[in-house]
């Protein structure tokens, strides 16, 4: 594969391409702006909701953006959702209903989009007074579709409460996580990282073959697997999850090392 080269990048932003200071180094800009006037386009593909895109979009400003896990296809050019795959009421009340009878002490919360609820005992760890975010009771959350539901404990350890999510929800959702904390992320069936990259993908004409994924946390497995089941390249960063590294081809530098970039100039 020595000669192998991407027709697409596609890349999580949290702990993969920003810094820990929320911010994209100079030099990995200078290398995605060489590989974009190659004509090869970067695809940010994030658990992010659009509503936490607008710092990204001062810095990028162009492409779009797999949002939401996958739920979500936003326009950065023009900060618009073009494409969603909600989760709908029905599902939405059955996996609360039964998680909150599994477990009394799980809290939710959901994505809309732009605008994000949260039920009074759950506590946001990010812009809790920002616009668009404000308390509801989970009856309210619930009666319309949603871009993402989250679900968090505050007394379980992460992996043990994802597992009892993963086993409650079986197949009616897709379950996930990209934090240390006890949260778990759950979209539509089927809807992940992956299946939004696809469809930018095909948009493009490319298909996962071309395609460089990078990743740090299992809410990128699916986007890995879909690429490297192809011939794509599948790249963690050197501090990823441990379940992420299974499942990678290649492994570059950390975020504050500026490993995406220095991956792409070794191509």
């Amino acid at each position: 594969m020595s000669d192998w080269r991407p027709r697409l990048i596609a890349s999580d932003m949290d702990g993969t391409l920003l810094r820990w200071d929320d911010t994209v180094s100079e030099a990995t800009l200078a290398e995605l702006g060489r590989w974009r006037a190659d004509g090869v386009p970067l695809v940010l593909a994030t658990g992010r909701p659009p509503r936490w895109m607008v710092r990204i979009r001062e810095v990028l400003g162009h492409g779009t953006a797999v949002c939401c896990n996958g739920a979500v296809l936003l326009d950065l050019e023009r900060f618009e959702v073009i494409d969603e795959d909600p989760l709908h009421p029905e599902i939405l009340e059955s996996v609360t209903s039964e998680l909150r009878r599994r477990q009394p002490g799980t809290w939710f919360a959901v994505e809309y989009g732009l605008e994000f609820r949260h039920e009074p005992i759950y506590k946001p760890r990010w812009d809790v007074d920002a616009p668009g975010v404000a308390e509801a009771t989970l009856e309210e959350m619930v009666a319309a579709p949603v871009a993402k539901l989250l679900a968090r404990h505050e007394d379980l350890s992460s992996e043990e409460f994802v597992a009892l999510v993963e086993e409650v929800i079986g197949d009616r959702a897709t379950v996930t996580h990209s934090s240390s904390d006890a949260l778990a992320e759950i979209s539509a069936a089927g809807v992940t990282k992956a299946s939004g990259l696809a469809k930018v993908a095909a948009q493009h004409g490319v298909g996962p073959e071309d395609v460089v994924v990078f990743g740090d946390m299992p809410n990128d497995i699916a986007a890995f697997e879909w690429v490297r089941g192809a011939g794509g390249r599948a790249v963690a960063m050197a501090d990823a999850h441990p379940d992420l590294m299974a499942v990678a081809t290649d492994v570059t530098g950390t975020n504050d090392d500026d490993g995406v970039a220095a991956f792409l100039r070794s191509l």
